[in-house]
């Protein structure tokens, strides 16, 4: 499985992102769940979004819930995140990830990663 991200920049807070994450292959079938998390400097991974790909359920981390929206297009294996009302502390490095199951995706633990997208977010 290979996960490619897109989709950062530099945008002011108040502005919105969407980031990409395309997957190789037909990942979702053996791996269904993919998600976003990122890291800051200094800081721990932190977990984002993620959802189920085949049903659809999403879960989000709390600092992003009601700005971020996780969605996926199942023709294209592809994971979007939009991130809208970006605040200077959502500036991270952002890391998309598939696995066969939430703990593994929220936890940190996925099997599966793609390479990162940078996001800066200018107060």
């Amino acid at each position: 499985v290979q996960l490619q991200a897109s989709g950062g920049g530099l945008v002011q807070a108040g502005g919105s992102l969407r980031l990409s994450c395309v997957a190789s292959g037909r990942p979702f079938r053996n791996y269904p769940v993919a998600g976003w998390l990122r890291q800051a400097p200094g800081k721990d991974r932190e977990f984002v979004a993620l959802i189920n790909t085949s049903g659809g359920g999403t879960h989000y981390g709390d600092s992003v819930k009601g700005r971020f929206t996780i969605s996926r297009d199942t023709v294209t294996n592809t994971v979007y995140l939009q991130m809208d009302s970006l605040k200077p502390e959502d500036t991270a490095v952002y890391y998309c990830a598939a696995d066969s199951n939430y703990y593994k995706i929220s936890s940190g633990t996925a099997a599966f990663w793609g390479q990162g997208t940078q996001v800066t977010v200018s107060s």
